[in-house]
């Protein structure tokens, strides 16, 4: 129980970073879905999630295999400086590659007028990727609040540009401050959202300079190399056909959509923008990632560590259920994160959202491969995930748009989920509590649909509404209080 208080604290500092930086971030999604017509939104949501394949070639989950081969003090050093000697040559490399070639790629991509844009990610993933190994020794190292630190410093950076690019400027100009031409045109537009990255991206990477300066050329070691390409390689064959998962539908709708380029882009718009609602989720599960990862590693070793894991899923679920409840219950008022335009994509939220907690479910039970490294059956169950969605994206986008994107993947999750746990209990058996879990999943979404069918009188007198909705979010507090708590004198 005090390790999985421990996990907890960890994640809640964690979460100070991933969960309110990133809410920063959503506020973001207004400003952008208000000021920005739907096609160039589109054009934002499209480069990030390209940006999000080509961030895994340039990692290529070194920072797992550093978790894994660095997890004894004593070895940590080598580790750390021979994962982050091969990632500075090798982004350096591609850094060079993207530069050269900005011109084909944007014509590639249909934007053959803004290679400016491909150097600017170029830049953005070389330096994300230099500072993942220093991210990942402060969380070996456990030094939460130092991460926390410089990821909301990043954060800040970004926005504190975007707002100054975005608002201010255009404003000023407005009010004839003719200085702001200076340092802004009219003509960059969205340009300016990928250079408010670059610059926050380097910022962050010269934070990290004292963890950096801890990288010693001669303790690279050449067989260490090897065995962590050996365990990371499937890790990046997973993690590429994860950002399938995630991020394939939002890349290849303007290719699929029957309309013109410009309609098609839009559709992307509105289907990305409703996406961040339901990815509110996630920035739960990335929080707890950043703290389960270094936790379990370090607890395999012990007696109760199957028990360690089967409690943190557990309390995982009930936590996720609770998010994606509250998102469903007052959908009313989160919808007002997006410009109004963009609100026609409301009906995929509920899908999107039972997606993501099967997602952070499915990094639950995936911790086994790791543990045991057998790092190819996870990439394998990755790519039957990714299967799924580009076989249900090609086949059904096309005729009912975006929200056959949605439903392919919450059936890619699906799957996923459900092979990691019949591999996993088959190779490193859990006793995970699924029946309970299940109920928690299954009570939220009765719980939503309560509130879907309240009378229309009732619904149409807004403090009965809201206090109906708050009493069933409340209900499913009772529900969790009466199972842990009050029949069961411990958490696990």
């Amino acid at each position: 129980m005090s390790l999985i208080k421990k996990l907890a604290g960890e994640t809640a500092v964690y979460g100070m970073s991933s969960i309110v930086g990133r809410f920063l971030n959503v506020m973001l999604v207004p400003l952008y879905t208000n000021l920005l017509p739907k096609a160039e939104y589109g054009v934002v949501i499209d480069f990030y999630a390209n940006s999000a394949f080509l961030m895994v070639l340039f990692s290529y989950r070194l920072e797992s295999a550093y978790f894994r081969f660095g997890k004894e003090k004593a070895d940590q050093e080598r580790a750390y400086s021979t994962a982050l000697g091969s990632l500075l040559g090798s982004s350096l490399l591609l850094t060079a590659l993207l530069m050269i070639f900005a011109a084909p790629i944007a014509g590639w991509m249909r934007y053959g007028d803004h290679a400016d844009y491909i150097r600017w990610f170029a830049l953005i993933l070389a330096f994300d990727c230099l500072a993942e190994l220093p991210f990942a020794r402060l969380r070996t190292e456990q030094r939460p609040y130092r991460f926390a630190l410089l990821k909301l410093i990043g954060i800040g950076v970004n926005i504190g540009l975007n707002l100054f690019w975005i608002v201010f400027c255009p404003w000023a100009d407005e009010q004839g401050w003719h200085w702001v031409r200076a340092v802004w045109s009219p003509d960059v537009r969205i340009g300016y959202i990928f250079l408010s990255n670059v610059l926050a991206s380097v910022t962050v990477l010269l934070l990290l300079w004292p963890e950096i300066r801890r990288m010693r050329v001669e303790a690279f070691d050449k067989a260490l190399w090897r065995q962590m390409l050996t365990y990371g390689l499937p890790l990046m064959v997973a993690s590429l056909a994860g950002i399938v998962n995630e991020t394939l539908d939002r890349a290849i709708l303007k290719y699929l959509l029957p309309g013109s380029a410009i309609q098609n882009q839009e559709q992307v718009g509105i289907y990305g923008a409703n996406y961040k609602l339901a990815m509110m989720i996630s920035l739960f599960t990335q929080a707890y990632r950043y703290s389960a990862e270094p936790f379990f590693f370090r607890t395999s070793g012990q007696q109760d560590a199957k028990a360690l894991q089967a409690a943190a899923a557990k309390w995982f679920n009930i936590v996720a259920v609770a998010g994606m409840l509250f998102i469903l219950l007052y959908i009313d008022l989160v919808k007002y994160f997006i410009g109004k335009d963009y609100r026609s994509g409301l009906h995929v939220v509920p899908v999107l959202l039972v997606a993501n907690v099967l997602l952070g479910l499915y990094y639950n039970f995936s911790v086994w491969y790791r543990l045991k490294d057998m790092t190819r059956v996870g990439a394998w169950i990755a790519v039957a995930g990714a299967v799924v969605t580009i076989v249900l994206n090609v086949a059904f986008a096309p005729r009912f748009g975006y929200t056959a994107s949605a439903w392919a993947t919450l059936a890619c999750y699906s799957v996923m989920t459900v092979l990691v746990l019949y591999f996993g209990q088959k190779h490193y058996p859990v006793d995970y509590p699924l029946s309970l879990m299940l109920f928690y999943l299954l009570l939220g979404l009765a719980l939503w649909q309560i509130a879907a069918h309240l009378p229309a009188a009732w619904e149409a007198v807004p403090a009965l509404k809201w206090t109906l909705r708050t009493l069933l979010f409340g209900l499913y507090g009772v529900a969790v209080w009466l199972l842990e708590f009050r029949w069961k004198a411990r958490m696990v």
